[in-house]
């Protein structure tokens, strides 16, 4: 399986409710994206049951922003639209399959009951 271009235009299309996406935001310039690029497409090739998609930063860069990116390449993963793992910096093989296997292994439910919880204790916290 090949990667996705993710845009603005077709975000939502891509990461549909019950979506298991691996986004890759890169840049064409940066030399830490173009030695992480085969990587995440052989680990696209191992793991044909998810989305793999790519997000050119300089051409998305309403999508960078609304995800804050600040460094390039971040890997995000999405799961059922919740942020389940982000980190910035070129991951080796190894420890991008470690980390597809703990996203894979994660309990759903208890995520999206903790993700509430923080949603209402910083909706009951004042704000400074």
């Amino acid at each position: 399986m090949s990667t996705t271009e993710l845009t603005k235009d077709n975000f939502d299309e891509v990461v549909s409710d019950d979506g298991f996406v691996l986004i890759d935001f890169w840049a064409s310039w940066c030399g830490p994206c173009r030695q992480f690029a085969p990587v995440f497409e052989a680990a696209a090739e191992r793991n044909p049951d998810l989305t793999f998609a790519k997000v050119d930063t300089e051409a998305q860069q309403e999508l960078a922003g609304a995800f804050e990116i600040q460094s390039i390449p971040t890997l995000m993963i999405i799961r059922d639209r919740i942020v389940v793992f982000a980190q910035p910096g070129a991951l080796p093989e190894s420890a991008l399959d470690d980390v597809i296997g703990q996203a894979r292994g994660l309990d759903m439910d208890e995520v999206r009951q903790s993700a509430a919880e923080a949603t209402e204790e910083s909706a009951e916290s004042p704000s400074r």
